[in-house]
């Protein structure tokens, strides 16, 4: 059974970030910005090697978070696929889960339509935690509350603004450990047969 990935190397770098602020409810990109709930704030930062894949309906929104994930100063690996052509969301969903589980990214960003499909792939491997996020909150808690290393998104749900502010919420935010982390153990380590008998 693959074990928890190890963080890649990261470089230090300063840079203008998102920072989330803790609101229970999220409406909009407007009323995100009208709010003041997303917030720049310069600090140090570090440069995280994101992993990003899609199927055809999430090609485009793919395309504009990649091209936005590199101008911020992020290592982005892009996945595929490299066409709006008709693909089949599970293959994509694999190939993010292998590069997560080997190393070759620290975290993951999955996209389909609805981002239920490619995030269901994703969760069959061990190694992997994908939550389906549709506001900022719930992709900061992905984080602090469930070591979520992959979020994924409907790219027919969810806007370009909305979607960074999730992906900037998820960034920011680090697994708060403590009570959380005997539950992420048994994420990473499911004991089927037991609860069998």
């Amino acid at each position: 059974m693959p074990s928890r990935v190890a963080p890649g190397p990261q470089l230090p770098v300063s840079r203008f970030c998102y920072t989330a602020m803790a609101y229970p409810r999220w409406h909009s990109a407007a009323a995100l910005r009208k709010s003041a709930r997303i917030r720049y704030r310069c600090r140090e930062e570090l440069v995280i090697r994101i992993a990003i894949a899609s199927d055809h309906a999430a090609f485009a929104l793919k395309a504009v978070l990649a091209a936005w994930l590199a101008e911020t100063g992020h290592d982005v690996l892009d996945l595929g696929p490299d066409s709006d052509a008709r693909v089949d969301y599970p293959d994509f969903g694999y190939k993010l889960a292998t590069a997560i589980a080997g190393g070759a990214a620290t975290r993951g960003i999955a996209l389909c339509g609805s981002g239920i499909g490619i995030s269901i792939a994703l969760n069959r491997h061990p190694a992997v935690r994908c939550a389906l996020v549709g506001e900022p909150y719930s992709a900061m808690l992905a984080r602090e509350h469930n070591d979520a290393n992959v979020i994924a998104l409907g790219a027919r749900l969810t806007g370009e603004d909305m979607a960074k502010a999730c992906i900037a919420a998820f960034l920011a935010a680090a697994f708060a450990g403590g009570r959380h982390a005997g539950r992420i153990d048994k994420l990473s380590h499911p004991q089927f047969e037991e609860l069998a008998q």
